[in-house]
């Protein structure tokens, strides 16, 4: 099964986390999130997909919009050779999911649980975060601490590192 908006909303609600979404035009970049005048008292992630440098290793980056990326840092502070965006098809591959579309929620579509979620160990479980549920056309506003559990009942692997 593929997870999509949904199917997202479903889960959300079958498990009883608490949340909001906004539905809006298609938005590829955080540019144009930023043009849809969000909410202001919201954490807006940016979601990158990284792999290491054999190619053996994902993870899934959200962070804050605003946080800066050091790759040669987060590679030390995960314990990881040199990290590098993956490939369209590598994101297909492991989250079935299309550039433009990189989100936790793909996390979901990650039937053998080889990509692991990388955030901010600064960013409160209290925080409001908006994230595309695979869509998007949509921003989903949930707790980090939400989304953490969510991901750790799923039984996928999470390191919260210093940003």
């Amino acid at each position: 099964m593929s997870f999509d908006k949904n199917s997202i909303y479903a889960l959300l609600n079958n498990k009883h986390i608490h949340f909001k979404y906004t539905e809006h035009r298609p938005v590829y970049s955080m540019e144009e999130l930023d043009a849809l005048e969000m909410p202001a008292d919201v954490v807006i992630c940016k979601n990158l997909f990284l792999r290491n440098s054999n190619g053996k290793q994902h993870f899934l980056l959200s962070v804050p919009a605003a946080t800066p990326i050091d790759l040669k840092q987060l590679a030390t502070s995960l314990g990881s050779s040199r990290l590098s965006f993956a490939s369209a098809e590598r994101l297909e591959k492991y989250l079935r999911l299309q550039s433009g579309l990189v989100s936790p929620f793909g996390l979901l579509n990650d039937t053998s649980k080889s990509v692991i979620f990388v955030s901010s160990k600064n960013l409160p479980p209290s925080a409001i975060i908006g994230i595309h549920p695979n869509d998007n056309t949509a921003t989903v506003w949930l707790t980090f601490g939400d989304l953490l559990a969510l991901l750790s009942e799923l039984q996928v692997e999470v390191k919260l590192v210093e940003m």
